[in-house]
């Protein structure tokens, strides 16, 4: 077998996990869990508190910068370890749907060595109930609502157009 047989079995074996829900990518830890001894997601119940009010901040009209900011203040460490979070790493934590006890796979795909968001290239697999939630879905909808009104609203459509 040559290594493109070789990549494509791999990738084969991949896409196959995403479909049956055994991938182990469903179980990769992000903050607000553990990783149990059976490999399955357990709410930390410290890093789950935060995760709640993060969402709740956003939620009440706070900006990822004020959030950042107020999670400095109290001492709390980002997901890597450093003691500053940025908007980046709050906006993808209030992006992961992982926090309604759900898992959606593929969402990027490699081509060429590099990696992509995938906006309908392949299909995406959402598994459900795989661990416990920390939020409930209808705060995460309600999260993913107000990204979409503030990008959309006229302060910001007026500083996307002064960039350009």
């Amino acid at each position: 077998m040559n290594a493109i047989e070789k990549s494509e079995a791999i990738r084969a074996g991949l896409r196959k996990g995403f479909q049956d829900g055994t991938s182990k990518m469903a179980f990769r830890k992000c903050y607000g869990y553990d990783v149990g001894a059976d490999g399955k997601l357990m709410v930390n119940s410290d890093e789950a508190a935060i995760v709640r009010w993060i969402f709740e901040s956003y939620l009440n009209g706070d900006s990822l910068g004020m959030i950042a900011t107020a999670l400095e203040a109290r001492g709390i460490p980002s997901p890597i370890g450093k003691p500053k979070w940025n908007s980046e790493a709050l906006n993808k934590l209030l992006s992961n749907e992982k926090y309604t006890g759900r898992v959606l796979l593929q969402k990027t795909v490699s081509a060429g060595g590099s990696q992509f968001k995938n906006n309908g290239f392949m299909d995406r697999y959402l598994i459900s109930d795989t661990h416990e939630a920390i939020i409930a879905n209808e705060t995460f909808e309600a999260e993913q609502q107000e990204k979409i009104e503030r990008t959309n609203s006229p302060e910001s459509k007026l500083s996307m157009q002064m960039l350009f």
